[in-house]
């Protein structure tokens, strides 16, 4: 057989099997020629552009003196958005000085949109004011309030567990275990739900100031 037809063999065996050369050949469409030539082109410092890569990811490129800055188009957005989250949205711009916030800043954040030193000048004026007592009061009902919608929520998973069948793996194998409700939805609402909404009556009129007669 002549070396020409054991090539043309050859050839056929790796088309068929896909890595003929013909077709694991790399090739640069126009799209790709642009993007190189886009990329090669001379900038000057300052210039701002922006560049696509391979996977459709759309970059911002900014030329410096002597190099260049390359971040996704949308890294602004997404670092705004971590300021903000940061941020102590209530405190006053012109006088706060916190640029480091620590725990009790981040409490206070959480607590009243201020940094601790905000905070503290803020109820400070309102001492002088003559306001700051309703100020603690509300303080206060609003902390009542956010410890008895834990209660609740930790009252639906109590519930959950006591009236709900339980299946347990106990070994490699697989095996499983059930273990039986303790109690009906029936016996759980008699026992544990009634009494709570009977507390949580009352809770609610103490810290909202109202007289219970049954207390």
């Amino acid at each position: 057989m002549s070396k020409n037809k054991l090539q043309n063999i050859k050839a056929l065996q790796q088309m068929l099997e896909g890595n003929h050369k013909f077709q694991t050949k790399k090739t640069t469409g126009f799209s790709d020629a642009k993007e190189t030539s886009k990329r090669n082109e001379r900038h000057e410092v300052g210039d701002i552009w922006e560049e696509t890569d391979a996977h459709g990811n759309v970059y911002v490129i900014e030329q410096r003196e002597g190099f260049r800055v390359r971040k996704t188009k949308n890294s602004d957005v997404f670092q705004e958005i971590r300021d903000e989250l940061k941020a102590f949205p209530k405190c006053r711009k012109d006088t706060c000085t916190c640029l480091t916030p620590n725990h009790l800043d981040e409490k206070m954040r959480k607590f009243n949109g201020m940094c601790y030193d905000c905070t503290i000048e803020f109820e400070h004026e309102m001492r002088k004011a003559g306001t700051y007592e309703a100020y603690e009061r509300e303080r206060i009902k609003q902390n009542a309030l956010a410890w008895l919608q834990t209660a609740e929520q930790d009252l639906t998973v109590l519930k959950q567990t006591y009236t709900e069948a339980a299946k347990f793996v106990t070994n490699a194998d697989g095996e499983t275990e059930t273990y039986a409700a303790r109690m009906t939805p029936e016996e759980f609402n008699e026992r544990v739900e009634e009494q709570f909404n009977k507390f949580k009556t009352r809770f609610l009129s103490r810290i909202n100031g109202e007289n219970n007669e049954n207390d």
